[in-house]
């Protein structure tokens, strides 16, 4: 006899120390991020953020959320970060989470969550249409760029350290990568 598909109950009931999602009717659970991995996605938050989300000396036109929930068909995932085109989401909802999906989507990779990450959830991306997908892994200092042609995602950059970036969509903006790195 089969396992009963995974409910929104499910990810209720977890701890608070866990993250879970749902895909394909599976249940998937990974414990809160390490410290490298969420200063990480903090600090690039916080890059982009003023330029795109609010406009401060960059151009303005996105909402950026962190680990926002998407219920994307019966899949409920947690990208680390997300941002809509104000274009096609001028406002943030007054809702737990958000059924539109995202067009950048970021997941800052941790060893135990690396493959779930790219095998998983990147070709779920691609099923939704998220443009583009940002992988950051804060282990080797690295930060891999996709855009989705068709239906598949091509590798447009890969950047290291404390390389000099502009990088789609938000290339707009030069930074150091560096600055994501804990040190």
């Amino acid at each position: 006899m089969g396992k009963r598909p995974a409910t929104y109950t499910d990810l209720e009931e977890l701890p608070p120390n866990m993250v879970g999602e749902i895909i394909a009717g599976e249940l998937y659970t990974s414990p809160r991020p390490a410290v490298p991995h969420s200063r990480a996605y903090s600090r690039l938050g916080g890059v982009l953020m003023g330029p795109f989300d609010l406009g401060w000396n960059g151009p303005g036109g996105w909402l950026i959320f962190d680990e926002p929930e998407l219920h994307l068909g019966e899949d409920v995932l947690v990208p680390d970060l997300a941002g809509w085109r104000r274009e096609r989401l001028p406002e943030a909802p007054r809702t737990a989470a958000l059924t539109l999906a995202p067009d950048w989507a970021c997941e800052i990779l941790s060893p135990s969550t690396e493959a779930h990450d790219r095998v998983v959830k990147l070709p779920l991306y691609a099923r939704e249409g998220i443009r583009h997908v940002w992988l950051v892994d804060p282990d080797v200092r690295t930060l891999e760029v996709f855009r989705l042609v068709d239906t598949n995602y091509t590798l447009l950059a890969s950047y290291a350290e404390d390389a000099l970036i502009r990088a789609e969509p938000f290339d707009a903006l030069e930074f150091k990568l560096g600055v994501l790195w804990d040190r």
